[in-house]
């Protein structure tokens, strides 16, 4: 990969990473193995039995903390601290042998894509926990889910294409972010104008 398509790489993974970090490591691994990408070479590790087993084994662990209302938000709130520092350090080891300025300077724009896919994530499902049901909190988790193996696939076949893509959804994810903002905002104006029993 050139440097650029390997930072088109990089902000794919380190998107679909701020959704579902464990995910992006199993599934950028298991299509290595399959030879339907094609990793950078300082990445190949991620194709190894042991890190591929590793990621499926905490992503089984997610999967089911995804589904469970409440506990979804605490698991959010412990992987702000975890899911951007390595979509960072995954950036970083991505890019090999080029100048140490690039790689710093393409980690810490990974680890700003991953923080905000994270925090889009980690608002819409506060947002959804509002809601007595739980078809929606599990639509929400299957469509992160696919969004982030279709990035990972993107990512590794068509990087230049997924550049422009995590654009996008970088964007769409602000203004999610924003509207978000604003109805948490009007819901404790409310609850604070609730006249007290």
């Amino acid at each position: 990969m050139s440097p650029i398509e390997t930072l088109g790489f990089a902000l794919g993974t380190s998107f679909a990473s701020g959704l579902n970090l464990y995910l992006t490591v199993a599934a950028a691994g298991l299509l290595q193995r399959f030879g339907i990408i094609q990793l950078p070479d300082s990445l190949q590790v991620l194709a190894t039995p042991l890190v591929i087993g590793l990621a499926g084994a905490l992503f089984i662990i997610e999967f089911i903390a995804d589904k469970i209302p409440y506990v979804d938000t605490a698991w959010d709130a412990v992987h702000t601290f975890i899911r951007p520092p390595a979509a960072a350090v995954l950036s970083y080891s991505a890019f090999g042998h080029i100048p140490e300025e690039w790689k710093v300077g393409a980690a810490l724009l990974a680890g700003g894509v991953a923080l905000t896919s994270h925090g889009v994530k980690a608002s819409s499902r506060a947002a959804v926990n509002t809601s007595p049901e739980p078809v929606s909190n599990w639509t929400l988790s299957f469509l992160e889910d696919a969004l982030v193996v279709f990035l990972t696939w993107l990512a590794g076949t068509h990087p230049l294409i997924t550049a422009g893509v995590v654009v996008v959804l970088v964007v769409v994810a602000v203004m999610v972010i924003w509207r978000l903002y604003a109805y948490f905002k009007v819901i404790t104006t409310r609850l604070r104008r609730r006249p007290s029993s």
